[in-house]
């Protein structure tokens, strides 16, 4: 009977047989190449948040087209740009309940534990994630990017629990609705 070859031993056999692995399937490499971009954002959270503050106005100006249309119809376009946008900017999960602005640009969904509030007590010595060592950890980042921001300190608010039910939906859309709502009542206490 003949021997295993090493590329089919265990983990812990191929690294000690020197066992052969190509150099993009390496899932750590994915996962520097998806929170490279997420750094950048975090490097520039003052920029990122102006930028929000500016297109978060815009869209709320656009909330009688998303009204006339309806916001059940302009979802799925919404949210299919949302998508690309926030997944290339910051690793976005989609969970529908955004807190980027509130998080120094560093979405708490990429937290393994996906953790909403503070990281987990098992934070490594040099700042990287204890389930993923060679991943930066998510609330690390968020801290280094808020201390950038002129409203850094949203990061203390404590946050709700991800509600699974919004999961896939356009958090743009479900802020613009809110803002709309709560304008639209103070408006109608003014009167």
């Amino acid at each position: 009977m003949s021997e295993p070859r090493p590329g089919n031993a265990a983990a812990g056999k191929k690294a000690a047989t020197g066992a052969y692995t190509p150099a993009g399937v390496s899932a750590v490499a994915r996962r520097k190449r998806s929170y490279t971009i997420r750094l950048w954002s975090i490097r520039h959270s003052r920029m990122l948040e102006w930028f929000y503050d500016k297109f978060s106005n815009a869209f709320l100006m656009l909330h009688p087209l998303w009204k006339a249309i309806g916001y059940s119809r302009v979802e799925g376009p919404i949210k299919a740009v949302e998508k690309r946008v926030k997944g290339l900017m910051f690793d976005c999960r989609m969970c529908g309940q955004c807190v980027l602005s509130s998080t120094g640009m560093s979405c708490p969904m990429n937290c393994p534990k996906q953790l909403r509030n503070g990281p987990c007590g098992g934070v490594r010595a040099n700042g990287n994630c204890e389930v993923e060592p060679d991943m930066p950890c998510v609330w690390v980042k968020a801290w280094e990017g808020s201390r950038n921001m002129v409203h850094g300190d949203k990061i203390l608010t404590v946050q709700k629990p991800v509600d699974q039910a919004l999961r896939e939906t356009s958090a743009w859309l479900r802020v613009t609705a809110k803002a709309a709502a709560e304008r639209e009542a103070a408006l109608a206490k003014d009167a």
